[in-house]
C-alpha cells in the first residue's frame, strides 16, 4: 500500500458506527502537545555527553524508529542493550528530568485542540488520558495545557501489566471510565500508541504532528488527520452526531 492509498482509505473510513459515542481517549506525548522535539532534544544531548554513536548525535529518524511513543524500559533496552537495566533507566530518568525543565516554557497545545475540548464537553463525554509518560512528566504536560480538570481519568503504562504497544492501558481505561469499545475512540500519534488501541480493539484517530503517514497508516489507524482543525475530522464527528440524533428519533 502507497502512502496516499493509505491515506485514502483512512478518510473513507467512519466513526458513525460508535454512535451514541460515549467516550474520547487521549494520549499525551504528540497528541495533546507537540512534545517530541523536546524529546528529542534532551535525548540526543544527553546521549553525546555519553560518547553514544561514538559522539556523533542521534537523528530525529533514529529517534523516531526507538524512542518516541515507546515505554522508558523498552527505550532504555533498545538504547543500551549491554548495560543493566537499572543503569539505563537511571539515563532515562535523567533525560525526563531535563525535559520537564524545558517544557514548561516551550510546550503549546496541538491547533484545534479547545475546540475539540469544548465539542467533547458539550456533548458530557467520558475522557481519559492514555500514557507512556512517567506520572511526573504526564501531569506537568496536563496542567501547563490547562486540563487537570478536563480528564476523569489518567492511565499509565507503569499502572498495568504492559505498557504501549500492548492494549493494556487503553482496556484500563475503559475500564475506569465504565465505558464499552463499541462506543469510544482513542486519539493517538505513534505507531505504539495505535497499535495499543487496534489491539484493544477500539477506533484510533491518528495524527501526523512528527510521525510519518506511511509510517502510522502501518498500524492502521481508522483516521488519519493532521491535527484538530483538520476537516477530515470534523465531518467524521459531524457524521457521528447526525447518526447520533437518527437514532434518539427513533428511540
Amino acid at each position: 500500500m502507497t502512502a496516499s492509498s493509505g491515506e485514502n482509505s483512512a478518510e473513507r473510513c467512519s466513526l458513525s458506527g460508535l454512535a451514541p459515542l460515549e467516550a474520547v481517549l487521549f494520549d499525551i506525548d504528540g497528541t495533546l502537545c507537540d512534545s517530541d522535539p523536546l524529546h528529542y532534544y534532551a535525548f540526543r544531548e544527553l546521549l553525546q555527553e555519553l560518547g553514544y554513536n561514538n559522539g556523533v548525535p542521534i537523528t530525529e529518524e533514529f529517534f523516531v524508529e526507538n524512542i518516541a511513543g515507546k515505554h522508558n524500559d523498552d527505550i532504555a533496552k533498545a538504547l543500551f542493550p549491554d548495560w543493566e537495566l537499572e543503569r539505563g533507566l537511571k539515563f532515562v530518568d535523567d533525560k525526563e528530568a531535563m525535559f520537564r525543565r524545558i517544557a514548561a516554557d516551550k510546550l503549546k497545545p496541538i491547533d484545534g485542540l479547545n475546540k475539540l475540548k469544548k465539542w467533547i464537553e458539550d456533548r458530557g463525554l467520558k475522557r481519559a488520558a492514555v500514557t507512556n509518560a512517567p506520572r511526573d512528566n504526564a501531569e506537568l504536560m496536563i496542567s501547563i495545557l490547562g486540563l487537570s480538570d478536563f480528564f476523569e481519568a489518567v492511565i499509565l503504562g507503569d499502572d498495568c501489566p504492559h505498557a504501549k504497544p500492548h492494549p493494556d492501558p487503553y482496556l484500563k481505561a475503559l475500564e475506569v471510565l465504565k465505558t464499552s469499545k463499541d462506543h469510544t475512540f482513542i486519539f493517538e500519534d505513534s505507531v505504539s500508541g495505535i497499535t495499543a488501541g487496534v489491539a484493544a480493539r477500539v477506533p484510533v484517530v491518528g495524527l501526523t504532528t512528527r510521525n510519518p503517514e506511511e509510517l502510522l497508516m502501518k498500524a492502521k489507524p481508522t483516521l488519519l488527520i493532521k491535527n484538530y482543525d483538520d476537516p477530515k475530522l470534523w465531518a467524521a464527528l459531524e457524521e457521528l452526531d447526525k447518526k447520533r440524533g437518527t437514532d434518539a428519533l427513533r428511540a
